[in-house]
């Protein structure tokens, strides 16, 4: 299979679901909740993002993470999987990707360094490595509220035509600068890495969305992203936009851990510090989007692509 092909074949995979890691009351890794939830996102037909900031990956030991990456690996669902490569420490992460190499998954999501704020040389030269590591395609990550600054278009331009360069998550939210890699770096594929903005990206070229919100909403998010794709939005707003927003109240993923708990998906909404589901003191707007959200489906899931 050529490069090609791989990218196209993930192209088909319109969600992505950055899922969590489900913890139990003492702080462990809820192994039983992480196999039902990882399931659930299977039978709907969504990709998968292990360890990123949704699955408070940087909390987690080395151990810990490749644990649960084994472990996803060996309940062998039908849908692609992503293994997030995060930190600031190149050797580690080299490491990483050669030691996730050997696993069966698909692809990697390649972070920009955090805390350190390095310019288009230094991005240039992580990304470069990073690529050169990985023996499967790779999308870059694009967050600048966690990196603390984008990554250039001269960046991207560098390294657009590796051969393991695929695509890159944009979460920026920022619809000029989508535009702006969409014009110069044309040989990559663009997924949302902001739920809010799916609908809006889609008509701009996006692939497809990297989601937080399917975490609590698998089946729909699926539908919110296909009925975006096809330009079908008019039963989007404002309820997507208000789900969202309750999802997104607090720092992520506390919101979508306690729903999940409420949901009874998942035993605890229990984060590893300095995370704590503590600090959402209200529930009800979480309470009504799933409401909402649960009834938009059911009225609307006739327009489920065939």
């Amino acid at each position: 299979m050529n490069q090609n092909t791989k990218f196209e074949n993930l192209n088909q995979t319109s969600l992505w679901t950055a899922l969590i890691t489900p913890l139990s009351a003492s702080g462990e890794i809820d192994f039983a909740s992480l196999e039902n939830i990882a399931n659930a996102q299977a039978q709907a037909g969504n990709g998968l993002v292990l360890l990123g900031s949704t699955g408070e990956g940087l909390a987690l030991t080395s151990q810990e993470q490749l644990n649960i990456v084994e472990f996803i690996c060996q309940l062998s669902l039908d849908v692609p999987l992503m293994i997030a490569v995060g930190g600031y420490n190149l050797v580690e992460q080299v490491n990483w990707i050669k030691r996730c190499n050997q696993l069966p998954i698909s692809a990697y999501l390649l972070g920009s360094p955090i805390y350190t704020k390095p310019g288009p040389v230094g991005q240039t030269q992580w990304f470069s490595a990073l690529l050169d590591a990985a023996q499967l395609p790779c999308m870059l990550y694009n967050v600048p509220s966690r990196s603390g600054v984008d990554i250039p278009i001269s960046t991207l331009q560098a390294v657009q035509n590796h051969q393991n360069c695929w695509a890159l998550k944009e979460a920026s939210g920022d619809l000029n600068q989508f535009l702006a890699y969409r014009q110069h770096c044309p040989n990559i594929s663009i997924f949302s890495g902001e739920d809010a903005m799916m609908p809006y990206l889609a008509k701009a070229g996006a692939k497809g969305l990297v989601s937080v919100c399917s975490n609590a909403w698998p089946k729909e998010t699926k539908l919110y992203v296909e009925l975006s794709l096809r330009g079908d939005t008019q039963s989007l707003f404002p309820l997507w936009n208000n789900a969202v927003d309750s999802i997104f109240q607090v720092a992520s993923p506390i919101p979508v851990k306690v729903l999940m708990s409420k949901q009874q998906v998942i035993n605890t909404p229990f984060l590893r510090a300095p995370l704590t589901h503590l600090e959402l003191a209200d529930n009800n707007s979480l309470l009504m989007s799933d409401k909402l959200i649960s009834q938009w489906f059911a009225e609307n899931q006739t327009k489920k692509s065939i």
